[in-house]
C-alpha cells in the first residue's frame, strides 16, 4: 500500500511533546510519512515556553516549495502560526499547490487562558486559513474566540461548531477537554452532529494533545478515511497516548505517541498468554470453583480503553463434573462482564490487566485468608438504583466502590449477592498466569477441605 505523505506546518517544541515533534511522531505511528515546514523555534519544556524565534517568512515559503515540488502532499495540518504574515504565506502556498485535505489546529489560547496570537493574526486566520480547512480542531476557548459566544454546555458546543462551519470550514471538530465530566468532543460535518465520549483521565501529562489529535486526523484523511472515521481513530489514539503518558519533567509532561502502536503489537501475545493460562485450568480438577453463572478469565491489552481491548473465553468457562472446560479459544471482545472488572481495575493500576470470576462461599473467603491473600468486599444492598437497572454495571460499580477507598489492588473482591444475583468472588492479577495460580490454590485447598 502506498505510504501517504502528511505535512505539518507548525512550530518546533524543544521539549519534544508538542509542535512538529508531536506531529511527526503521530504521523509515523499511524503509518504515514511525515514532513515539516517549521514556522518558529521555541525554547520550552514541561514547565512552559521560555522563548520563541520566528522563522523568516520567505524561508517558510522555501520549505513549502521544497516539499511540494518533489515529495508531494496528501494532507497537511497547521499548528503554531504566530503572525499574520506567516499565516498569509502559508495560505498562499496551500492554494498554490492545491492542498485540499487541510487540518487547521487554531493554536490561539494557552492552557492558562492567555492569547497566543495577536488580533491581526486572528483576523487573518479567520479570513485566510479557515476557509481552506477541510477540518478545523478548536478547543473550547478557541471555539469561543472564533464563534464569538460563551460555551458552557454541549448545546453551546454544537452552536459554536455550526457558526464556525458557516465561516468556511468544511468540518468542525470541537474538543471539549475544558468542559466538566467525561471527555466529550463534537464533530459537525455540515449536516450532522457526532459526539465522541471517553473517560476523563486524571493526569497533568497532557502536553501536546491538540497537536497530536490534529496530526492523527490529518493522517487519517490522507489515508482515505472519511472524516468521521479519521476523527474516531484520532480520539482513540490520543486517549491511549494520554493513558500511557510519560512522567517527564516538573510540569505538564508529554503523552506517549507510541502507546497506540505498542498496544496493537501486544494482541498476539495477549491471546497466547491467556490461552496458556486456560489450558492450565483445564488440566486440573478445578470445577469446584466454577459458579452457577459459569466463569471467565480475561486479559486486557496495555492501555485498554473498551471491552474489545480485553480478551476472554467465548461462551465462558463451564463446569463439567470436576473439571473446568471451554468450547472456544480466547478472543477479544468475548466478555463484557469480566472485561468491565478489568477495565475498572486498570483505572487504578494499569499493571493489573487480568481477572477471573469464581464461585462464592464462606469457605472460599476463609481459604483466601489462610493463603495470605488480600481480600475485600462490597454489598449489593448499597448499589444505587440506576446501577441495578443497567445491565452489566453492577460488577464495575462494586469493583470501583472497593478500589476507591484503597491504596492497593487486592487479590480478591467478593460480594454475597442478593435476590436474583449470584454471589461471586473476583480474583485479580497482573497476568492470567498470576490469576490462575491464585484460583488453583483456592481450588486445591477447597478440595482438601472436602476430602477431610
Amino acid at each position: 500500500m502506498e505510504t501517504k505523505k502528511v505535512l505539518t506546518i507548525a512550530g518546533s517544541d524543544s521539549g519534544g511533546g508538542a509542535g512538529i515533534q508531536a506531529d511527526l511522531k503521530t504521523v509515523t505511528a499511524l503509518g504515514g510519512f511525515g514532513m515539516s515546514v517549521i514556522t518558529a523555534l521555541t525554547a520550552q519544556n514541561t514547565l512552559g515556553v521560555h522563548g520563541i524565534h520566528e522563522v523568516p517568512v520567505d524561508f517558510i515559503g522555501k520549505q513549502f516549495d521544497a516539499v511540494a515540488t518533489d515529495i508531494g502532499i496528501d494532507a497537511a495540518k497547521t499548528g503554531m502560526l504566530s503572525s499574520s504574515e506567516i499565516m498569509t504565506v502559508v495560505a498562499e502556498k496551500l492554494r498554490q499547490y492545491g492542498v485540499k485535505k487541510l487540518v487547521v489546529d487554531p493554536v490561539m489560547v494557552a492552557k492558562g487562558g492567555a492569547m497566543l496570537i495577536r488580533q491581526d493574526a486572528k483576523k487573518t486566520l479567520i479570513e485566510e486559513l479557515l476557509p481552506l480547512a477541510f477540518v478545523i480542531t478548536p478547543n473550547v476557548p478557541e471555539a469561543e474566540e472564533l464563534a464569538g459566544i460563551k460555551i458552557t454546555t454541549v448545546e453551546d458546543m454544537e452552536k459554536a461548531a455550526y457558526i464556525i462551519h458557516r465561516m468556511g470550514a468544511e468540518n468542525v471538530f470541537l474538543k471539549g477537554g475544558h468542559m466538566a465530566g467525561d471527555a466529550l468532543d463534537i464533530l459537525y460535518d455540515g449536516r450532522d452532529f457526532h459526539r465522541f465520549v471517553s473517560e476523563r483521565i486524571d493526569t497533568k501529562n497532557t502536553h501536546g494533545t491538540g497537536c497530536t489529535t490534529s496530526a492523527a486526523i490529518a493522517t487519517g484523511v490522507a489515508q482515505g478515511m472519511v472524516v468521521y472515521e479519521a476523527v474516531k481513530r484520532a480520539k482513540e489514539y490520543i486517549t491511549t497516548a494520554i493513558k500511557g503518558a510519560f512522567r517527564i519533567g516538573g510540569g505538564h509532561g508529554p503523552t506517549n505517541h507510541m502507546a497506540y502502536v505498542l498496544r496493537e503489537c501486544e494482541r498476539y501475545g495477549c491471546i497466547k498468554e491467556l490461552k496458556s493460562a486456560v489450558r492450565i485450568l483445564e488440566n486440573e480438577k478445578c470445577g469446584n470453583i466454577i459458579p452457577e453463572i459459569q466463569s471467565n478469565l480475561a486479559y486486557a491489552l496495555p492501555y485498554a480503553l473498551e471491552a474489545d481491548d480485553v480478551a476472554a473465553v467465548p461462551g465462558r468457562i463451564i463446569r463439567v463434573g470436576e473439571n473446568a472446560e471451554t468450547l472456544h479459544d480466547p478472543e477479544f471482545g468475548a466478555s463484557s462482564h469480566v472485561a468491565g472488572i478489568v477495565l475498572t481495575v486498570m483505572r487504578y493500576d494499569e499493571t493489573f490487566r487480568s481477572a477471573m470470576d469464581i464461585r462464592f462461599s464462606e469457605d472460599i473467603v476463609r481459604i483466601c485468608g489462610e493463603l495470605g491473600y488480600d481480600v475485600d468486599s462490597f454489598s449489593r444492598s448499597d448499589e444505587p438504583g440506576e446501577i441495578k437497572r443497567k445491565e452489566g454495571s453492577s460488577l464495575e460499580w462494586g469493583t470501583n466502590s472497593v478500589l476507591s477507598r484503597r491504596h492497593t489492588i487486592p487479590d480478591a473482591i467478593f460480594d454475597r449477592g442478593e435476590v436474583g444475583k449470584e454471589p461471586v468472588v473476583r480474583i485479580l492479577g497482573q497476568t492470567p498466569a498470576q490469576v490462575v495460580d491464585k484460583v488453583l490454590n483456592i481450588s486445591r485447598k477447597l478440595r482438601e477441605a472436602s476430602e477431610n
